[in-house]
């Protein structure tokens, strides 16, 4: 029971160093809902994507962008068609974040050698030096989202989520 007060009142909470509920938000009963996992997945995520959002303000990153940064940093030269199916981004989306990328010059899309119709995706240098900066400021995010659950329930959550992932 303390586990599961505890998920929604982080998802209820607006994220940051200050957070606060919502100013005279009416408390509602759940129904139903309050035994569906995925309302409370959806309810995590939008909390933990506010943070993650308010944290990279700076840098103008959202989380796909981060997470399509991370995927070619840690595997040079593979294909977008690739990298969109790890993620599970379409490519027509994942065409126009690579463009984005592109137009900030951190990303280098490259002919494939095998295949010319595929491209190979590549961090450019000012990509690399830009990621390290990126990677700090969510660290800050990780860190403060274990701190808000807790160390050990952290490391439970992440090791349940990684059996889906």
């Amino acid at each position: 029971m303390k586990r599961r007060r505890s998920v929604a009142r982080a998802a209820k909470t607006k994220p940051g160093k200050n957070a606060a509920p919502p100013k005279c938000a009416p408390k509602l009963a759940l129904g139903q809902l309050d035994r569906h996992l995925g309302y409370f997945l959806r309810r995590l995520q939008i909390w933990v994507f506010q943070d993650f959002i308010e944290t990279l303000r700076s840098m103008k990153v959202r989380p796909a962008q981060y997470s399509v940064l991370l995927l070619i940093e840690a595997n040079p030269g593979r294909s977008q068609a690739v990298i969109g199916q790890t993620l599970g981004i379409e490519r027509a989306r994942l065409a126009r974040l690579l463009h984005e990328m592109e137009r900030r010059k951190w990303v280098a899309r490259r002919a494939s050698g095998s295949d010319a119709r595929s491209h190979s995706l590549h961090l450019t240098a000012d990509g690399e030096k830009e990621l390290a900066k990126i990677k700090s400021l969510a660290e800050r995010h990780e860190a403060r989202l274990a701190d808000h659950v807790g160390p050990k329930r952290h490391r439970q959550l992440m090791d349940l989520l990684r059996d889906f992932g």
